[in-house]
């Protein structure tokens, strides 16, 4: 007689927990021992991790396919400023304000976006970002285009550094964590049947618009919190930066297609790759852009679902296992 079970973890999956906890332990007490230069091209890391794993959420697992998340990297960076600059709020207070502000404007974006469908909805949410951003440059108080510096006067030189370090930790590992809370959900097992059978998942009574709606502002939420912490490590806010393809939606989907689109491995793998690769071939940074624009057409045609995929295919290897899988054991 045989009895069976519902497992939706691994052994696997468990250590990699245990590796992942002392890891993030470790990098948690950097400014302990890490230089500061090193700090901040970990905040960089981070942000990339954390922005491209909310794209993910939304191309990879709801079908949302998006050339607009910019928007929401501007509006976090200009949220910031026009709290601490404009309203004299506290420096750290505004970043997590600055993350609900992206996710209320994003309410109404959603209403417009969401009556568009398939190609028109990735152009659609581009021209939405150029709206945002245009919107932005004509505001006085947040520099009215020629960019603006954050006042950080008062504040200890030290502190801030570490502080916005711990913050881009807490960004870049909270959205690996996120993601894998909303997939192991009922709304992440919906957001999977409507990604790939929107008519089937009707059927059974999933709410299509509803699902995809709070996956949009909660990308919208944490994309925002991402561009406000990457900018306070910046301390000054170009509009031309902020809301720029090149600078946020290329890069990541390159990340994330090379990675391996439709997992949450995926956006980790290629955001290390594609940060470490970029520094060291910065002397040729047209080049390397050109070189990586080929291998992020050539990984979506012949390596689907990117590096992971490959991994997952050879090995049978499940870091962040989110089906439940029935096993069968004797009596």
């Amino acid at each position: 007689m045989s009895t069976v079970t519902i497992q939706r973890g691994t052994w696997t999956s468990r250590v990699f927990l245990a590796a992942a906890s002392v890891v993030v332990g470790v990098l948690a007490f950097m400014p302990v021992w890490g230089e500061a230069g090193t700090q901040r091209k970990m905040i960089e890391l981070f942000t990339l991790i954390a922005v491209a794993q909310m794209w993910n959420l939304l191309a990879g697992f709801a079908g949302l396919v998006s050339v607009g998340q910019q928007a929401f990297v501007g509006l976090g960076a200009y949220a910031m400023v026009a709290f601490i600059n404009v309203q004299g709020l506290d420096l750290y207070l505004s970043v997590p304000l600055s993350a609900v502000a992206v996710a209320v404007i994003s309410v109404p974006i959603a209403f417009v976006a969401f009556r568009l469908r398939g190609s028109y909805f990735a152009i659609g949410t581009w021209v939405i970002a150029e709206v945002v951003s245009l919107v932005i440059l004509q505001q006085n108080s947040l520099g009215a285009g020629n960019g603006v510096s954050i006042d950080v006067k008062g504040s200890d030189l030290e502190t801030r550094q570490n502080v916005t370090y711990w913050l881009a930790l807490v960004v870049g590992a909270g959205a690996v964590l996120l993601a894998y809370l909303i997939l192991r959900s009922r709304l992440g097992l919906q957001m999977q049947a409507i990604r790939d059978n929107e008519g089937g998942a009707k059927g059974l009574g999933a709410n299509i618009y509803r699902t995809r709606f709070i996956v949009w502002v909660v990308a919208a939420f944490w994309t925002g919190l991402a561009g406000a912490v990457f900018y306070l490590a910046n301390l000054r806010v170009q509009p031309k930066d902020s809301f720029s393809v090149a600078n946020w939606v290329a890069p990541i989907v390159v990340i994330v297609v090379i990675g391996g689109i439709g997992t949450i491995e995926g956006p980790i793998i290629g955001a290390l790759l594609y940060y470490f690769l970029r520094d060291y071939f910065k002397e040729y940074e047209t080049w390397y852009l050109i070189g990586s624009g080929v291998a992020a057409v050539l990984a979506a045609l012949y390596m689907q679902p990117g590096l992971w995929g490959l991994v997952k295919r050879r090995f049978g290897i499940d870091l962040f296992p989110i089906r439940r899988r029935l096993v069968r054991s004797a009596e």
